[in-house]
């Protein structure tokens, strides 16, 4: 699609982020799991104090895919220690991209992705990594396709119910130096 924009997220735009993770996760994840445990997760996960704290977090870095100024997709990135499993020092992990259902198949994703593996060529980065619900199955479908193996799981919790990730990672080609 062309006028995709993919803009840093500032803290002054909380309550955008706040939308699009909710919508997103909700339109991703609703259909396949409990009412209850969802509002908990949203609740708990996407709440403005939540949100402002990651957004503060030097370590994260947030992104907008933005179509015509309107708010279509996002990306969360982790390095150091605000990776989930603290892999590695020099590694980058995707913990989310998510686009809104009615820009699926239109290569949002894709462009998200491809800012992600930009951002780690600039870090110099070992590798990117992720973890991913086993149930999701378009996704593991997408990063596979862009060359992540799985390499291990771990639990994550949605409410009161313990599923499992898949992790899965992109050796990147070392620089000459």
């Amino acid at each position: 699609m062309e006028n995709i924009e993919i803009l840093p997220v500032e803290a002054k735009d909380v309550l955008h982020l706040q939308d699009i993770s909710k919508l997103t996760f909700s339109q991703t994840f609703s259909a396949i799991n409990s009412e209850k445990n969802m509002a908990k997760y949203l609740e708990e996960s996407f709440s403005i104090d939540q949100l402002n704290e990651e957004l503060n977090n030097e370590s994260s870095l947030f992104y907008f895919a933005k179509l015509n100024d309107e708010v279509i997709g996002y990306m969360k990135l982790n390095t150091a220690e605000a990776q989930k499993e603290n892999q590695n020092d020099n590694a980058l992990e995707i913990e989310r991209i998510y686009v809104l259902q009615e820009f699926h198949g239109k290569k949002v994703g894709q462009l998200l992705y491809l800012h992600a593996i930009k951002v780690a060529g600039e870090m110099s980065a070992d590798y990117v990594w992720l973890g991913v619900w086993e149930k999701n199955f378009r996704a593991i479908a997408f990063y596979k396709k862009n060359g992540f193996v799985a390499f291990d799981q771990h639990v994550f919790i949605l409410g009161d119910d313990r599923q499992i990730d898949i992790l899965m990672k992109l050796t990147l080609a070392q620089r000459n130096e």
